[in-house]
């Protein structure tokens, strides 16, 4: 990829130049590829929906920010002086960490604009004294093991209290999710990939499921196409989480056919994002694609937060016309019964 004088180019050629080496890298690396990049297509999904109806946010924070590309589609979307007090972010991997900050430096995003930490956000959030956040997107690891109820102080963690229960040892999935509500402002908005499990698994985290619905903090759930990420091939969700809903209903959309194939991975179209969003941001039903379910349809159902628990699957099998086939069906006994009077007379004359 030839840049030329650097002279010559706006910060962001060179922004986008190394964004597009780390897709390529992660598209290569596989499994360690997924864990520090989310695919251009996946974040710009993420972002729109978290900023739908808004055309500035105080400041954009991820949790598990990886190389900051999930921070940065936020920038791209709403413009640059939109977001006010920069980007904030977490990152357990020194490597990645600095993946981050190079990011950062390179889409010409001053020092003063970000705070990236190095640390684990389980354990050892940073940001605990800034302003909440009125923008979240994250894509947190799957299922990673952490302390939980090995470490007795978690549980009285303002973060993971108000829930009663802390998300799993083997599964901290839920505890990246009562982090991020912890750290969203009363008027943002956080939009998180999840893995499914989460949305239909009972003990703990049914417990906080429970506690999210009852407090009125699920807007949307969305189940993503297979195929989106580096090195899974796992059919992920989103969680789309607000503090300031207007009614006490969930919306479920059913988003798996919403993508094209490209190479080894499947890839949401622009086309594909803008019918997501608009049905998102519309809150209405669309038959076999989105559902509004009330808080007793989801109460009623233990909880449960699966898509296909609420949004039936449009039927594509051959349809049948049983008249047509019964007439047909008659047609071949009554040939049938012609053919066996020709043999039985033939036999006759045979034996004549």
């Amino acid at each position: 990829m030839n840049l030329g004088d650097v002279k010559d180019h706006s910060i962001d050629a060179f922004g986008d130049a190394y964004e597009y080496l780390m897709t390529m890298y992660a598209s290569n690396a596989g499994k360690s590829g997924g864990e520090f990049f989310t695919p251009a297509d996946v974040s710009e999904l993420l972002t729109r929906l978290g900023t739908v109806g808004k055309t500035e946010i105080n400041k954009v924070y991820d949790p598990a920010c990886g190389s900051g590309s999930l921070l940065l589609k936020a920038e791209k979307i709403l413009g640059k002086d939109a977001i006010r007090n920069g980007f904030y972010g977490q990152e357990i991997n020194i490597t990645t960490y600095n993946l981050c900050r190079i990011n950062m430096f390179l889409h010409d995003v001053g020092f003063d604009k970000f705070d990236i930490a190095c640390e684990d956000t389980l354990l050892s959030p940073q940001h605990w004294d800034d302003e909440p956040f009125e923008l979240i997107v994250s894509n947190p690891p799957y299922s990673i093991k952490w302390a939980g109820d090995e470490n007795p102080l978690l549980i009285n963690d303002p973060r993971f209290a108000p829930a009663g229960v802390l998300a799993p040892k083997s599964k901290a999935d839920m505890a990246f999710i009562m982090h991020s509500l912890s750290w969203l402002a009363s008027n943002g908005t956080a939009a998180i990939v999840c893995f499914p499990g989460i949305m239909y698994r009972g003990g703990a985290e049914q417990k906080i499921r429970k506690y999210l619905v009852d407090n009125n903090y699920i807007d949307c759930i969305i189940q993503l196409p297979s195929n989106l990420f580096f090195g899974t091939s796992i059919a992920t969700c989103i969680m789309v989480m607000k503090k300031n809903k207007a009614d006490n209903k969930t919306l479920f959309i059913d988003a798996t056919s919403e993508c094209v194939k490209v190479t080894n991975n499947n890839k949401l179209t622009p086309e594909n994002i803008d019918r997501i969003v608009d049905v998102f941001d519309k809150r209405e039903e669309v038959e076999h694609f989105a559902y509004l379910a009330s808080y007793e349809e989801v109460s009623g159902n233990d909880y449960n937060l699966s898509v296909s628990t609420y949004v039936e699957a449009e039927d594509t099998r051959e349809k049948i016309d049983i008249v047509k086939l019964n007439a047909e069906i008659k047609e071949i006994v009554a040939r049938e019964q012609v053919l066996r009077d020709e043999i039985d007379k033939i036999i006759n004359e045979i034996e004549g």
